[in-house]
């Protein structure tokens, strides 16, 4: 045993809970901003003079930027301290939240987008490693991961609430500018509240090969999904863009692994337990991201709700998240093990899909969109809650803002993968139906609308399945024992075993 791992505890920080306070309200500002943005995207683009060709580029030019540089985020806030990393990354999204608002034309609006996306990858691992290392207790350490999750998984629906209210009574650029008090907020108690442990720097030099091989071979995937939307996935750019990410990311793989201090450390990845859940949660994450957009379109064009009454309709979504995350994971996490609560937790949201296939065009979003909404949201809230804790339990404290990073990194991946992927597999369907029904039909109206529907069902019944795919992932990858317990070796890693018992001394 190392001698960190036998040196004594100290007495745990008296302001954690505090700062908690502070973390989760900087990651509800990343997490509204990736769905508010979309609510006011009609009226900027009419503003600013947008093509439809380029409005993608709205969407597109953060998701690069945060999805690229994700590990490098996650390096820098090891290096620098994520105390420093988090605040930097605060002020920096409050910049270029402010630039984004005050766009008046195109590229502005562009460039604001991609410095949102360079602070949020520095911002997003600087708060989850934060967690990491501040609340190690099992009891403490399984509230404040409840709380973080309810945010990380219901953040998203209140954006589209707060967007519609911003846009129809305000005006869209208050979409970006009210990101500035959440920042300032955020940045200010984290200054004087967080106190950072002094064990978990990771002083080793910057691996330039690995950020660069990294970063390009995120982007190319993250593109290649992106474009595969748009242009099909046989356009020999979006294919260039999948073979290029593909052999990037295997001399990513082959740098780290002989490099003396890696960007991403191997054993962070090849640890059963976190491999688990980045592979679970990324699957799940496909499922969630393409789903909430048929749903939104489904109400507002197949429904005409009102882009606020779409945001209220999300809200059951957002109880059950906040109910299956603080309630039931947060209470159960240190006495089951986790694949106990993620594989149910995902099969109940592949239920709550499962409801959203018998969708209809004059069907009762009391009597099928609610309970679908709730059970959604119980199982996502039950699953992602000790996901994100597991995701970083047992790394090396140097290790933590990495880790953090590939929780993130995972998500946006799955979410451009997502979006692309479902859309692609409605869009399809929605043709098809049209071709088989357009002799009969008497009002193209209403034909139309039921080949929408048709299309997002179809999609929604290959979610079910990539859910029910994370649940069996989940149980059968993820070994370690409840997070109140002595935890179970990593896939049987002597390394993961030294980590296990190292970790307790970061909480002070």
């Amino acid at each position: 045993m190392s001698e960190t791992a036998l040196r004594p505890p100290v007495a745990a920080d008296p302001m954690r809970w505090k700062a908690l306070v502070f973390i989760a309200l900087a990651q509800l500002m990343v997490v509204l901003d990736a769905t508010i943005v979309n609510i006011a995207l009609p009226s900027a683009q009419v503003d600013l003079g947008i093509s439809d060709g380029n409005r993608q580029w709205v969407i597109t030019a953060y998701a690069l930027a945060f999805g690229g540089l994700l590990l490098f985020g996650g390096r820098i806030a090891d290096l620098w301290g994520r105390k420093r990393a988090f605040v930097v990354g605060l002020i920096g999204f409050a910049g270029a939240s402010v630039l984004g608002g005050a766009a008046q034309n195109e590229a502005m609006m562009l460039g604001a987008r991609a410095l949102q996306g360079v602070f949020g990858a520095l911002l997003a691992p600087a708060a989850l490693s934060l967690l990491a290392v501040m609340f190690t207790d099992a009891k403490e350490r399984a509230k404040a991961f409840g709380i973080y999750g309810a945010i990380a998984g219901g953040g998203g629906a209140v954006g589209f609430i707060l967007g519609g209210t911003l846009t129809e009574y305000l005006d869209w650029r208050w979409t970006f500018f009210v990101n500035v008090p959440f920042a300032i907020v955020a940045a200010l108690g984290a200054y004087f509240v967080i106190r950072e442990p002094a064990e978990g720097r990771n002083r080793s030099p910057l691996d330039i090969p690995g950020v660069i091989l990294s970063s390009l071979g995120l982007v190319a995937l993250v593109y290649g999904f992106t474009r595969a939307e748009s242009d099909g996935w046989s356009d020999a750019v979006t294919v260039g863009m999948f073979v290029a990410s593909a052999l990037l990311l295997l001399a990513f793989v082959l740098t780290e692994a002989k490099v003396r201090s890696p960007l991403l450390p191997l054993r962070v990845l090849t640890d059963r337990n976190r491999g688990g859940v980045y592979l679970s949660l990324g699957l799940a994450v496909i499922a969630m991201f393409g789903t909430f957009l048929f749903l939104t379109y489904y109400l507002q064009v197949v429904q005409g709700f009102s882009p606020i009454k779409t945001g209220f309709a999300f809200l059951p979504m957002i109880a059950g998240m906040i109910v299956g995350s603080t309630q039931i994971g947060t209470r159960l996490m240190t006495r089951v093990p986790p694949r106990l609560l993620m594989a149910p937790g995902f099969l109940v949201a592949a239920l709550g899909m499962l409801l959203f296939t018998q969708m209809e065009v004059g069907s009762s979003y009391a009597a099928l969109v609610l309970p679908a909404m709730v059970l959604l949201g119980l199982g996502m809230g039950t699953a992602f809650m000790p996901a994100m804790s597991l995701a970083t339990h047992g790394v090396e404290p140097r290790d933590a803002g990495v880790a953090s990073a590939m929780v993130n990194t995972s998500q946006q991946v799955g979410g451009a993968i997502g979006t692309a992927l479902l859309n692609t597999i409605a869009a399809s369907a929605t043709t098809a139906y049209l071709t088989d029904h357009a002799a009969g039909a008497t009002d193209p109206k209403l034909l139309q609308a039921q080949a929408m529907v048709s299309g997002y069902s179809h999609a929604i019944w290959w979610a079910v399945g990539i859910l029910v795919v994370s649940a069996l992932i989940a149980a059968t990858f993820i070994t370690t024992g409840a997070q109140g317990g002595t935890p179970a070796a990593s896939g049987g890693d002597s390394e993961g075993v030294e980590d296990e018992v190292r970790i307790p001394v970061v909480a002070h």
